[in-house]
């Protein structure tokens, strides 16, 4: 039997402020060729998924805390026990509004790395409204500043 356990997986820091753990690819001790999953904690006041796209479709879950969604031209407040579907190719963003760290789940499939990890440690990731599509109106600024 092959067990991912968070307590155990130590995940990677971006600059974003989130911490990312892989519980199903990337490198947690379960592969699967179908789809991806893990658990992202975003810091305090504005911890962030900052705007980005990919080929494949995913699903957030937020766990615990709220957050702020922007999906396209659609923005929304999240809370916990929310889940939000996003269409491949689609810009988003989701960014942590609460004063205590957000929890949440991602899922996406097929399985494999998303672009925007590696530039968002490169320093390279798109910014809004420059080089891809703007946030919507009102969304808290993409945050990609070194920690």
């Amino acid at each position: 039997m092959i067990v991912a356990d968070l307590e155990k997986i130590e995940g990677r820091r971006y600059p974003a402020r989130r911490r990312t753990q892989n519980l199903v690819g990337g490198l947690s001790p379960i592969q699967a060729k179908n789809f991806a999953m893990g658990f992202v904690t975003l810091d305090a006041n504005g911890g962030q998924v900052p705007w980005h796209n990919q080929e494949q479709e995913e699903v957030y879950f937020i766990i615990e805390g709220t957050a702020e969604m922007c999906l396209g031209e659609e923005r929304q407040t999240l809370r916990s026990g929310q889940a939000v579907s996003i269409p491949p190719g689609v810009f988003h963003q989701i960014t942590n509004v609460g004063e205590s760290p957000m929890k949440m789940i991602y899922v996406y499939g097929p399985a494999g790395d998303v672009a925007h990890w590696r530039q968002e440690l490169a320093g390279t990731l798109p910014k809004a409204g420059v080089d891809v599509p703007p946030l919507p109106a009102g969304a808290r600024p993409q945050c990609t500043e070194k920690p």
